[in-house]
């Protein structure tokens, strides 16, 4: 995997082969392809409270970095709005000519010339099991076991129809439920339940990931998930902060809360996506 990532980052950087102009002009382009959730989208809320897709997410800015050093990269997003690892791979949430996410990607994976896959999956798994009045223990429960049962066969499908050779990165989750920790004692409580969750969610993701040698961008790290040193300016944790910057679980209505990025906190995610290729 090592070799793979370097092997990327050196390609994406500009080097070239030492290939004639006529056999360059008949290779096939490259691809980056992106799966996985709303994220995988960048999804955010418009002005009238609206998920809708957008060109500012972390995908957009990881092509965009990798397109200005080998500007024949071509994008393609797969992924698929409150896509759960079941629906991934049953479908039943998008539609696909080939029913599911993932039946689609292996087609791709089979038929393209693939530089790059991304993939962020499992939020969806318990998003519906919290609201700020609180939260279902069973439902989370249940989502984070399904994630535990379906992620090994989304990432064994994966690497099987990509090869050895193609650099499969994928991330865990930063918790926009942090900031509700401004509202109150309520807030707070909910704001420390969510993080427990997230915490468990993301030790299912990073176990199964290491377990295939799928490295992952550390985005918990990156927006400072666990981190509740105090900001005295602003007497509020580190990570309540970043989650109030970053998402918009802090907009008052239409717009929000909601608990997407903003296009600053997809930058984020970015970023530790481009540190996790630069460190592998």
């Amino acid at each position: 995997m090592r070799r793979r990532l370097l092997a990327l980052s050196a390609a994406l950087a500009g080097m070239t082969l030492s290939v004639t102009a006529s056999a360059a002009a008949a290779e096939p382009p490259p691809y980056y392809l992106a799966l996985g959730d709303s994220l995988a989208r960048g999804i955010q809320p418009d002005r009238n409270g609206l998920l809708v897709d957008t060109n500012q997410g972390y995908v957009d800015d990881l092509y965009a970095f990798y397109r200005s050093r080998r500007p024949e990269l071509r994008l393609v997003k797969l992924g698929c709005s409150r896509e759960t690892t079941g629906t991934m791979i049953t479908g039943g949430v998008c539609v696909y000519p080939l029913r599911s996410q993932l039946a689609q990607a292996v087609q791709f994976l089979q038929t393209h010339r693939v530089a790059l896959v991304t993939l962020t999956i499992g939020a969806d798994n318990v998003l519906q099991c919290l609201n700020p009045t609180g939260f279902d223990p069973d439902c989370v429960a249940a989502g984070i076991g399904a994630a535990g049962i379906d992620l090994p066969l989304i990432l064994a499908t994966l690497r099987t129809a990509a090869g050895p050779n193609v650099p499969i990165v994928a991330m865990n989750y930063y918790d926009p439920f942090l900031g509700l920790w401004r509202l109150g004692p309520e807030g707070q409580a909910f704001a420390i339940d969510s993080l427990k969750v997230t915490q468990v969610l993301n030790s299912v993701l990073e176990g199964t990931f290491g377990a295939f040698q799928i490295p992952f961008a550390d985005v918990a790290q990156a927006f400072r998930t666990t981190d509740f040193r105090n900001i005295p300016l602003l007497d509020l944790p580190i990570n309540v902060f970043l989650a109030l910057s970053w998402t918009w679980i802090g907009i008052p209505p239409p717009r929000g809360p909601d608990v997407h990025p903003n296009a600053i906190g997809y930058a984020v995610i970015a970023g530790a996506f481009v540190k996790t290729i630069a460190a592998n």
